[in-house]
């Protein structure tokens, strides 16, 4: 999809256009010669995976824009992983005195196209920034932001950034800051150290929404090279307690609410699996390498990128019982 036709398209328009595009085998109704045609297949969302292809999905049909509320959208484009393909999400909030993303896109060329689909919405520019995730995938392309705009980052993605020479945010959160754009309330809240440890969250009262980036990973395997793996079970507690409808993934499809609630709490307990059983193969005494080739994760083999993370999960859980990750800041 280009840039400037990009359609923004609610839930069931999704769904509905997604359905006529799915291949046979995940069609939304009963097709002419079917055994039986009082049986419908399951509809897209209902196929928990983050292979668009699985889904029924063409590299054509992104970036996906969905609105979740009046003035909020979400954005999904493609990424790559060696030969996995897989979606990084962004969100945006539309109000009349200016626009706030929460996380880019992972290059100039994508976070261009980014705003360039915010431009094809609204007249209102882009003025707030928030950094949830400080991952390349996330902030590559940041410089394609407006120069004015006002950037939002933790301490530590803050020096993250800085030290690889990307756009540095001036703006600093270190627990909490609220806003209000143009009549909506926004809050940006550090819940604990995660993905990353500098991980954001953006809450939208009101609307009842939880952008929650790379600190929700919607049938990904649990990527854990800089993250902190007991802290972030706890991290999402913290944000299951929050009152809110609808959990955002940083990848992954952004699905109906009730199946992205649902799926944040898969998502917790995959991280717990890892975590159990990196550390049930540690008390074993085997080594990391012997690890890797041991361990068992069950349906997790079956997630996206399960072949190059879970070897970087399990040593990550290995500093932490090790006691070799960084302690929390004061």
């Amino acid at each position: 999809m280009r840039p400037e036709s990009s359609a923004v398209r609610s839930f069931l328009t999704v769904v509905a256009a997604t359905c006529a595009a799915s291949l046979a085998s995940v069609a939304c109704g009963p097709r002419s010669g079917d055994a039986d045609p009082s049986e419908s297949a399951p509809e897209p969302e209902s196929i928990r995976t983050a292979d668009p292809f699985a889904r029924g999905y063409a590299v054509d049909d992104f970036p996906r824009v969905q609105e979740l509320a009046p003035g909020v959208y979400a954005y999904e484009q493609l990424r790559s992983a060696g030969d996995e393909l897989f979606t990084t999400v962004s969100m945006f909030v539309v109000t009349d005195e200016g626009v706030l993303v929460a996380d880019g896109q992972g290059s100039p060329e994508e976070t261009r196209r980014l705003v360039e689909t915010i431009g094809g919405i609204t007249d209102q520019p882009v003025t707030h920034v928030v950094v949830c995730s400080d991952h390349g995938d996330h902030t590559a392309g940041n410089s394609e932001f407006p120069a004015d705009a006002r950037f939002y980052a933790h301490p530590t993605s803050r020096a993250a950034l800085e030290s690889a020479a990307g756009v540095v945010p001036e703006e600093i959160v270190e627990t909490s800051r609220s806003l209000t754009l143009g009549g909506t309330e926004v809050r940006i809240l550090f819940l604990g150290r995660a993905h990353t440890g500098g991980d954001l969250v953006v809450h939208l009262p009101k609307e009842k929404i939880l952008f929650m980036s790379e600190a929700y990973l919607h049938r990904v395997f649990p990527a854990m090279r800089s993250a902190f793996p007991s802290e972030w079970i706890a991290m999402i507690e913290a944000a299951q307690a929050i009152d809110a409808d609808v959990y955002v993934p940083g990848h992954g499809f952004v699905d109906s609410p009730a199946v992205l609630k649902a799926e944040l709490e898969v998502f917790r307990q995959a991280v717990a699996q890892v975590v159990a059983e990196a550390t049930r193969l540690h008390a074993a005494g085997l080594t990391l390498e012997e690890a890797v080739e041991q361990a068992e994760f069950g349906e997790l083999e079956t997630w996206s990128l399960r072949s190059s993370q879970a070897p970087r999960a399990i040593g990550r859980v290995y500093m932490e019982l090790d006691g070799e990750l960084p302690p929390p800041g004061p």
